[in-house]
C-alpha cells in the first residue's frame, strides 16, 4: 500500500515514534463515575481513549492497542478500581487500536467481550485491512466475542443502570455508540464518528452521516470521543458533531443514499 495516499496513516506512525516518557500517565476524572484511564496522550501513542463507567461495577468502553495493557491496568488501579472485577468490555468498533488489548483482559481477569455482529465478523476472522492492524503495527489474531448486538438499540444491565448500545455504522458496519443516562446527564461514547471515511477501509458516508443525526438527536450532555477526549456540555458536544460534519464534507464524500 502507497502510504502517501493515507496521509492520516503516516501522522500514526509518526505518532508511535513519540517517547514514552512525553506520556501523562495519571487517569482522568470526567464525572464521579466516568474516567479515561488511556488513550494516545496518556498511556501509548497507538491506544484509543480508553473509558471506565462506575455503574456499580467498573464497565470499560474500548480497551486500547494492547502496547501499555500495564499502564492502564495501573490506571484503573489508580482510579480506585480493582481490575479483576471488570466483567464487560463493550467494544465499539473493530479497529485494532479500540481491541488489541481485548484477548489480555479476558485472559487475565475474565472479561465479557461484546460487540456489534457486524465487526464482530471482522475481529473473529482478524481480517488485516478491516481491522486497521497495519496501521498500528499490531499483530492481530482471531478474536472470538463473547455477546453481539444484533439490534439498532440494544439494551445492557448493570445493576441500577441500563446503558444502550446504538448501532452507529459509517466508520465501520458494526460500529456502535453506547449512551447512558445516569445522575442528570446524558453521556456518549461516540468513538470514532470524526474519523476519515476511506472506501479503502470500507467506510459508508451515507450510512455515517445517519448515525451523526442519531448522535444529534441525543442531545448528550456528555461526548466521549475514541481519541481527542471529552467534550461537554451540550453546546461543545453539539460543536463537536457540527465541526465532524463539516471536516467530513470538506472531503468531499458522497453522502447520496
Amino acid at each position: 500500500m502507497d502510504l502517501c495516499k493515507f496521509p492520516w496513516i503516516l501522522c500514526l506512525i509518526l505518532v508511535t515514534m513519540l517517547p514514552v516518557r512525553m506520556l501523562p500517565m495519571k487517569p482522568q476524572k470526567i464525572h464521579d463515575m466516568l474516567y479515561r484511564v488511556a488513550g494516545p496522550d496518556m498511556t501509548n501513542s497507538r491506544d484509543c481513549a480508553v473509558y471506565l463507567l462506575d455503574l456499580g461495577e467498573p464497565v470499560l468502553i474500548d480497551c486500547g492497542s494492547g502496547f501499555a495493557f500495564d499502564r492502564t491496568v495501573q490506571n484503573i488501579e489508580d482510579a480506585g478500581y480493582d481490575p479483576a472485577k471488570i466483567k464487560n468490555l463493550i467494544l465499539t468498533h473493530c479497529h485494532a487500536d479500540h481491541i488489541g488489548a481485548a484477548r489480555l483482559f479476558r485472559s487475565y481477569f475474565g472479561t465479557r467481550l461484546i460487540m456489534h455482529e457486524l465487526d464482530a465478523e471482522i475481529a473473529e476472522r482478524a481480517d488485516p485491512l478491516l481491522t486497521a492492524a497495519f496501521c498500528f503495527d499490531i499483530d492481530f489474531n482471531p478474536l472470538p466475542i463473547d455477546t453481539k448486538i444484533t439490534k439498532d438499540k440494544e439494551k445492557l444491565r448493570f445493576g441500577d443502570y441500563e446503558l444502550v448500545c446504538l448501532h452507529t455504522p459509517g466508520h465501520t458496519p458494526g460500529s456502535i455508540s453506547p449512551y447512558i443516562d445516569m445522575e442528570g446527564l446524558r453521556i456518549v461514547f461516540a468513538q470514532d464518528i470524526g474519523a476519515p471515511l476511506l472506501k479503502e477501509f470500507e467506510c459508508d458516508p451515507p450510512a455515517w452521516m445517519q448515525s451523526v443525526e442519531k448522535l444529534f438527536a441525543l442531545d448528550a450532555d456528555i461526548l466521549c470521543d475514541g481519541h481527542s477526549g471529552a467534550y461537554g456540555p451540550k453546546k461543545n458536544v453539539k460543536r463537536y458533531l457540527d465541526a465532524c460534519v463539516a471536516s467530513q464534507k470538506n472531503n468531499e464524500y458522497d453522502f447520496r443514499l
